[in-house]
């Protein structure tokens, strides 16, 4: 495990934030993490302590199923048995039993998942949260007591939504099969969604909203001042996504060698500190938060694609060229913005 990847999970190491690196760091070959993810929090949220993979196999089916009807695609691999199941079943050539036994089958749907789901890189993460169970060929998960803490509180529609956000993310790296060094992710400001350039003729394909996307890495936290996001549209205090350089400034980019609508100039801030009273609005904020902005930038990076080669491309390869590169953009911004901002924080720092 990197370096990166520790620092978050240790950095304040709370069970969320454990949960948190499995779904943005763990390995990305299939889309089977996601679908356990969501069956997991949806069954100890029903205060299930014991799962049977019986019980386990439709919501996590429904769940493939559902993406493989508008991403066809669903593996690095092209070829995947229990896939195939499952898009045999999307086209009525099974039926639902006979889907859920292929899932059930000694090389079915749960064959690597269970053991890899709680590993990020090549070790498995501090905090569990569920034990693998064994009997005579049955398998039951016993969910632990960090699983039913997250899942019952306010942060269960959030990792949720951090899961959907995530797969749609991978899944249109998959179902396009373009080089993750040539895909580039964009940001709409008007709709809030990320997306990407489908061909040459600029044909979009809008990804995921991009508080959802990027909420996960901020560990729910608004950027400057940490305090709770609200992340839910139509709510009354729905968090801004802020650009932390203004994109005022684009207008003195000389042969746009600098793009602040970039994912890696992108933080989600609370109302309070984007526009309320003593809020950044249109300013720099002080130097102090560029650290932060470096980490949360590298956190999206120690990422699997296509977020983590959209930002490399932008700021640089390497960590050293990309430091260079936010002092760069820095220095540049203080020459037409001499005033910087900052604000209290509301609780401790989260990265």
């Amino acid at each position: 495990m990197n370096d990166i990847i520790k620092q978050f999970q240790e950095y304040q190491p709370r069970p969320e934030n454990y949960w948190r690196s499995v779904i943005l760091f763990g390995k990305n070959t299939a889309c089977y993490k996601f679908a356990l993810g969501k069956s997991l929090l949806q069954f100890a949220k029903n205060n299930q302590t014991i799962v049977r993979l019986e019980d386990l196999a439709p919501s996590y089916c429904e769940s493939i199923c559902e993406h493989l009807r508008y991403a066809p695609r669903q593996a690095t691999n092209r070829t995947s048995l229990f896939l195939e199941t499952c898009a045999k079943f999307n086209r009525e050539e099974i039926s639902k039993e006979q889907l859920f036994s292929a899932a059930l089958a000694r090389n079915g749907g749960f064959r690597y998942v269970l053991d890899a789901f709680q590993m990020v890189g090549s070790d498995p993460i501090a905090v569990p949260f569920y034990e693998k169970i064994s009997t005579r060929g049955k398998t039951t998960l016993t969910l632990t007591d960090e699983l039913f803490e997250i899942s019952q509180s306010h942060l269960y529609s959030d990792l949720l939504q951090e899961i959907e956000a995530r797969w749609r993310l991978v899944e249109t790296a998959w179902e396009l099969g373009i080089s993750p060094a040539l895909l580039s992710v964009h940001y709409d400001e008007q709709t809030g969604d990320f997306y990407v350039k489908k061909d040459a003729s600029l044909r979009r394909k809008s990804i995921t909203s991009a508080r959802d996307a990027l909420r996960g890495y901020q560990k729910g936290k608004s950027f400057y001042c940490f305090d709770r996001l609200v992340t839910e549209s139509g709510q009354k205090d729905l968090c801004d996504v802020d650009h932390f350089f203004p994109h005022s400034l684009q207008q003195y980019v000389q042969n746009g060698e600098i793009n602040l609508d970039g994912v890696w100039n992108l933080v989600l801030a609370c109302k309070r500190c984007n526009r309320g009273h003593d809020g950044k609005f249109d300013r720099i904020p002080a130097e102090e938060y560029l650290g932060r902005l470096f980490a949360r930038n590298e956190f999206l990076i120690s990422s699997d694609h296509p977020l983590k080669e959209t930002i490399m491309a932008q700021t640089g390869r390497t960590s050293e060229q990309r430091s260079h590169f936010l002092h760069r953009v820095y220095n540049f911004a203080r020459s037409y913005m001499p005033t910087t901002w900052s604000i209290a924080p509301v609780s401790s720092a989260v990265f």
